[in-house]
């Protein structure tokens, strides 16, 4: 079941483009998936059950529409499955979180960064970057150089939250108690929302104070276990939603604890949400994708599961993932409407004498 759009409009904002195709390989005994995936500009970057690193860059082919192919795949210590991949450009640095440990990487070539320069942070249960440092552009996006600013994240621990910041090197900040223990977290400036097994909680990170929100589910029935989901709306707000046994309701939170906007609804608990504004773009456990306007909450638009008779790679819609800086998509829709056209042009009349 879903919605439909209360207003659509006559351009949808969203179409879905192919990107990349068989993108892991099979092994004879243990299948590989895909785990996590982040890109920017021309370069995908993959994380894979196997922990493999691939890493993807759109090719120019003669003749033929332009396409991403795989230019390296290497493994991350341990051969275990890669979490989570967060690219922060303006330091030319990507965070990969394999093993409850974080390993760092250079941007594009992913080399690892020498342990000697920056140890791993371990122990890591969740980890949060500062979302308002991974929208800088990237280091060298201009032909004069740009003043290199650190980036801060939180790293999610058993008992306690800690702090760092990272530009050439790593820098422990300081240490928070978080004695509920959190599994999932966002954050944007001082604020941080981080979700426990049971309830949301915003943390001041200047504070150092805890304010408890919402339980991520309602349902009378305690055994149900649902996602947590964290989205950040702003430099002070943020996007929680929770479960209430009939559908799922998305609430709009600041910093400081207080509701704001209204609320948008979806009949089963979404799979991923991602932000791009103005639009809340949502994957339901059918493989519908629904859109929302964050200012009006109204859905816009919706894109339709993907058909059955497809094959099961084909059909199966893990996950949404928003690329902040950008991301090049090579495309031949609607290529037959790019014509040449004669166009008259003025002539310049002469000076008068």
């Amino acid at each position: 079941m879903t919605l439909a759009p209360q207003n659509p409009i006559d351009v949808p904002p969203y179409q879905l483009q192919p990107l990349l195709s068989a993108v892991v390989d099979s092994l004879v005994r243990r299948p590989v998936v895909i785990r996590c995936v982040q890109a920017i500009g021309s370069e995908i970057y993959v994380g894979s059950s196997n922990g493999e690193l691939l890493r993807f860059a759109l090719q120019a082919n003669a003749g033929a529409p332009d396409s991403y192919t795989l230019l390296s795949r290497q493994t991350v210590l341990n051969d275990k499955p890669i979490d989570d991949i967060v690219l922060a450009p303006s330091i030319s640095r990507a965070l990969v979180l394999t093993d409850r440990q974080i390993h760092f990487y250079t941007l594009p070539s992913l080399d690892m960064v020498p342990h000697t320069a920056i140890k791993p942070v371990r122990n890591v249960i969740a980890f949060a970057v500062d979302e308002q440092h991974l929208k800088r552009p990237p280091q060298f996006a201009n032909e004069i150089p740009l003043p290199v600013e650190p980036i801060e994240f939180c790293v999610v621990k058993r008992g306690n939250i800690s702090l760092y910041s990272l530009r050439e090197r790593l820098f422990f900040q300081k240490e928070i108690p978080f004695p509920s223990g959190g599994v999932h977290a966002r954050r944007t400036g001082k604020y941080l929302c981080v979700a426990d097994r049971e309830n949301y909680n915003m943390v001041d990170l200047q504070q150092a104070s805890q304010l408890p929100l919402l339980p991520i589910s309602q349902a009378p029935d305690p055994s149900v276990v649902m996602k947590p989901s964290i989205t950040v709306i702003s430099e002070n707000e943020f996007l929680i939603l929770s479960w209430t046994g009939a559908s799922t309701l998305g609430v709009f939170i600041t910093g400081d604890g207080d509701p704001v906007r209204g609320t948008l609804e979806w009949p089963s608990h979404p799979v991923s949400i991602t932000l791009d504004y103005p639009y809340i773009t949502t994957l339901l456990t059918n493989g519908t994708i629904e859109i929302h306007s964050v200012e009006t909450q109204g859905i816009v638009q919706v894109i339709s599961a993907p058909p059955e008779e497809l094959s099961p790679s084909a059909s199966d819609r893990r996950a949404l993932v928003l690329c902040m800086n950008g991301l090049l998509i090579p495309s031949t829709q609607r290529s037959e409407k790019l014509l040449t056209v004669p166009h008259r042009l003025l002539r310049k009349s002469a000076r008068p004498s």
